[in-house]
């Protein structure tokens, strides 16, 4: 009998195939009284070492199969590791208590997740599934115990499970993993991104049933319903076979646009950019058709480190992005970190609220010789390609024009060293406070941009943390506001000749796509997975007729109204 629960739809797509139960390791763990506990801290530390190593060879594997900047997230393991004050609170535990290694490290563990666990931020929650991660690696190289490995895999299945770890997913093979469903999880957690990644269909947060499934049942993942299947019958198996002929026809179709410019079908010219984290995804980003780098996070070079990463370093990495892209423009924006990027090393103060803190370019004007230190190595890249260079989180003209003259100030102390650098580079900024927006237009006359930041610019104006579950209902990025404040940055840019971008969840969301091109946005930076789906969506509008729509949801009252509004107009079209 066919069973059918539900859950989040977390990767869209359809997988048919046998279930793959990966239940958790039982890891049975006593407390001891020991007699030797300078022996027993040795024998605890030897288990970090050849943790540290075995991670070390997961995270090559993973940057494989998965990319370097999914991969990246095992450097936050190994930062766990090597974290002297979590290693010094087990030793102290051990040698004060006279306890077994093993006990010593669960119970500081488990203290460390329930705080993680009970806070508000999504976020923070969700990297309890680190921590648990590492104490179940550490626990069975204590207790000398087997953890499964996903890697081993040889024929096509969908893995069913509480939750999938990091080590998990690192080590999902698409060959033959068609699909996950899982208990826990969020679509904005690690493993649903490794599965957008994949393009393998994945469910998240199935609450009720999935216990039930059996290794080896038949199963089906609906990743545009949030479905799953059990044992499904022969009519239902059939019809999902046909969704998934047709599904590969409309994907089929995108390659044809991989060289094709972005135009819509009355002959307006938009461009599709990527957003990376990391100079090795440059190959892919071309093999996806962007038309350049719409966003390069450098924050991903501070993080995964104890210490900064140094001129030279930057200088590299830069380097090997502009090379790699083949001359097409790329906007690399200075640190952006604070809010939920943390990089421990930078010793950043604890607030209360991070997002509306020391932050981004906040940051930076405070740390001079750091930023200095980043200018110059991004000047010395430029002449190695098509370099722009963007500030995050601009909320002052002051703060604009600080970070203007320091660039200026070390642009010259290289040209008087006889460095060669791009005198011509495009200099923009983020859009992401409303006061930013509501004064585009004297910003307008001081850089070359604007890129709207839709995430942080949709959680400050409707004053809704994206990532606190409880107020997720007030994070509309169809709320008429946002519209508004976007229509007022491209107006400013256009009014000085100046060119207007977007960056975000919003790039690639089909239903906001017909209104930023309404109201003049001419860059849509996204994933660069997404990018061939986005180009052809695009060939099928018209931007008069898209112009006529923007205007009439500025008029709206509700983000309910504009997105039953633009579906139905857009029935006849797409």
């Amino acid at each position: 009998m066919s069973t059918l629960l539900s859950g989040v739809a977390a990767s869209a797509g359809i997988a048919i195939a046998k279930a793959y139960r990966l239940d958790e390791p039982i890891l049975f763990v006593e407390r001891r009284t020991i007699e030797n506990s300078d022996a027993e801290i040795v024998r605890f530390q030897e288990m970090i070492h050849k943790s540290r190593a075995e991670l070390k060879m997961i995270r090559a594997k993973a940057e494989q199969h998965i990319g370097d900047n999914h991969a990246a997230i095992f450097d936050a393991h190994l930062l766990i590791l090597e974290d002297p004050e979590f290693l010094l609170s087990i030793q102290h535990k051990i040698q004060t208590e006279q306890i077994n290694a093993e006990f010593a490290l669960q119970e500081t563990v488990d203290m460390f997740m329930m705080m993680f666990e009970q806070n508000d931020n999504l976020l923070i929650r969700e990297r309890a599934i680190d921590l648990y991660d590492v104490k179940t690696r550490l626990l069975a190289h204590l207790l000398g115990a087997h953890l499964p490995n996903l890697s081993l895999i040889a024929e096509d299945v969908i893995i069913i499970a509480n939750d999938l770890t990091p080590s998990d997913t690192a080590r999902l093979n698409p060959l033959y993993v068609k699909g996950f469903a899982t208990e826990r999880g969020a679509s904005s957690s690690h493993s649903a991104i490794i599965a957008r990644s994949l393009n393998i269909p994945a469910i998240v947060g199935v609450k009720e049933g999935l216990a039930s499934i059996n290794h080896g049942d038949m199963v089906i993942i609906d990743g545009f319903r949030g479905q799953v299947h059990i044992n499904p019958t022969s009519d239902l198996v059939k019809r999902y076979e046909s969704e998934q002929i047709a599904e590969q026809a409309i994907t089929s179709k995108w390659d044809h646009f991989v060289h094709q410019p972005t135009v819509t079908k009355d002959g307006h010219q938009v461009t599709l950019a990527a957003n990376i984290v990391s100079e090795k995804e440059g190959s892919s980003v071309l093999f996806n058709g962007a038309e350049g780098v719409g966003l390069f996070r450098t924050e991903f070079l501070f993080m995964g480190r104890n210490e900064l990463p140094s001129e030279e370093k930057q200088f590299q990495t830069y380097k090997s992005i502009l090379v790699g892209m083949q001359g097409k423009p790329v906007v690399i924006r200075t640190l952006d970190v604070g809010g939920d990027k943390d990089v421990p090393h930078l010793h950043l103060p604890y607030e209360s609220n991070p997002f509306l803190g020391y932050r981004a370019i906040r940051y930076s004007l405070k740390e001079p010789v750091q930023f200095e230190t980043q200018l110059r190595a991004l000047l010395r890249a430029s002449v190695f390609g098509h370099l722009k260079i963007m500030f995050p989180m601009v909320t002052t003209l002051t703060e604009l024009r600080t970070a203007k003259m320091l660039l200026n100030k070390v642009k010259q102390e290289l040209l008087n060293a006889g460095t060669q650098v791009n005198e011509n580079i495009e200099i923009g900024m983020m859009v992401e406070v409303p006061a930013t927006a509501i004064m585009a237009d004297v910003f307008a006359k001081e850089v070359d941009f604007f890129s709207i930041g839709t995430n942080d610019l949709i959680q400050y104006t409707m004053a809704a943390d994206r990532l606190n579950e409880r107020v997720a209902y007030l994070y509309q990025p169809y709320n008429p506001a946002i519209f508004r404040l976007i229509k007022m940055v491209s107006d400013a840019a256009h009014n000085q000749g100046k060119w207007v971008g977007l960056c975000g969840e919003m790039a690639a969301d089909s239903i906001a796509i017909p209104i930023l091109l309404g109201l003049g946005v001419e860059e849509f930076s996204m994933n660069a997975a997404s990018i061939l789906q986005v180009r052809s969506y695009i060939h099928q509008l018209s931007q008069t007729e898209m112009r006529k729509l923007a205007e009439a949801v500025l008029h709206m009252e509700t983000a309910e109204d504009v997105q039953q509004f633009i579906q139905q107009a857009l029935n006849d079209v797409c």
